[in-house]
């Protein structure tokens, strides 16, 4: 079956939300207990010198451990880097994330524009256990992650004028030395989840727009696709013909001829299906993977930036063949 024409949905949306039981209490375990478990919280961003602890200055502090806390208490801390993980050792009682990035200026914001949104990602380790992770936005507490939650990310916004944070609870258990609450965090300026233009066609502006500000610009053919039911995904096999920006290595040698290859992935509902032709890839990096934000035809592509530069309109250079 052929991939569907611009007129017809195409690979796109890359942050489908998973449906998470509600949980009407705040505080399902009680009290917290006296004992606060050691904490590792590590950042890492485009700064040179590799991880450092996160909620704290960029000068080499050292992480938090908070090894004792008063009965009842919540301890507080705050995530500036872009990008994280924090893992809590042998939960018990509970902590409050200030989520406070520091977000480089967006195009909006820069253009005099209206304030973007900031967007956040939460995705857990397989083996997170002793604790629930709420969203507090504006005094309201929303459940994010139940005690054994799939391996999935939730996603969600806010514009900046507006108060929120994460609340971890740890859940009482006889034996605690067992548990880890851990997962890993993004912090974006200028994105919305789920994305406005999910399963659908990217516009004109958008396309444009996605060749010079996505994390990957791939042109190259659809390989294979396979879907994930339980992730609610489909990994799209590519094998690139050019890679015009890749911000890490996703794309190897290791096809036929030597040609790169790799994967994208995209939400299940919008029905990826395997088909001949060329395409530019563009999207974004999201926890170690690349997830698809447009996927114009080549040749439209060519059609539409060539428009753009005619007219300059362009808002960027890129080499068209």
């Amino acid at each position: 079956m052929l991939i569907p024409p611009r007129s017809s949905p195409p690979l796109r949306d890359p942050f489908p939300e998973p449906p998470y039981p509600e949980n009407p209490s705040p505080w399902p375990a009680g009290p917290p207990s006296p004992r606060q478990g050691p904490k590792v919280l590590l950042c890492w961003g485009s700064r040179a010198g590799g991880p450092r602890p996160l909620g704290v200055p960029a000068d080499g502090a050292v992480p938090h451990s908070g090894l004792s806390q008063e009965a009842g208490s919540v301890e507080q801390l705050s995530l500036h880097c872009a990008e994280g993980s924090l893992e809590w050792l042998y939960p018990t009682g509970a902590l409050r994330l200030r989520l406070a990035p520091r977000l480089p200026p967006t195009s909006a914001a820069v253009k005099g524009g209206s304030p973007p949104h900031v967007t956040a990602c939460i995705k857990p380790t397989g083996t997170f256990r002793g604790a629930q992770l709420y969203l507090e936005r504006e005094g309201v507490l929303e459940l994010l992650l139940p005690e054994t939650p799939r391996p999935r990310a939730r996603c969600f916004s806010w514009l900046p004028q507006e108060k929120v944070a994460l609340f971890l609870q740890a859940t009482p258990h006889p034996d605690i030395s067992r548990r880890i609450a851990a997962f890993r965090y993004e912090l974006r300026g200028d994105w919305l989840f789920p994305c406005p233009c999910a399963c659908r066609p990217c516009n004109d502006t958008e396309i444009l727009m996605a060749i010079c500000t996505s994390d990957f610009v791939i042109r190259g053919s659809i390989r294979s696709v396979s879907n994930d039911a339980e992730l609610q995904e489909s990994i799209i096999g590519v094998s690139a013909t050019r890679i015009h920006r890749q911000k890490f290595p996703l794309f190897q040698a290791g096809g036929q001829l030597g040609q790169p290859v790799g994967s994208i992935r995209t939400p299940l509902r919008c029905g990826v299906k395997p088909g001949p032709g060329t395409f530019l890839f563009t999207g974004w990096l999201h926890f170690g993977e690349a997830w698809l934000s447009c996927a114009p035809r080549y040749r439209d592509f060519q059609r539409i930036y060539e428009g753009a530069r005619r007219t300059r309109q362009n808002p960027c250079e890129f080499p068209v063949d």
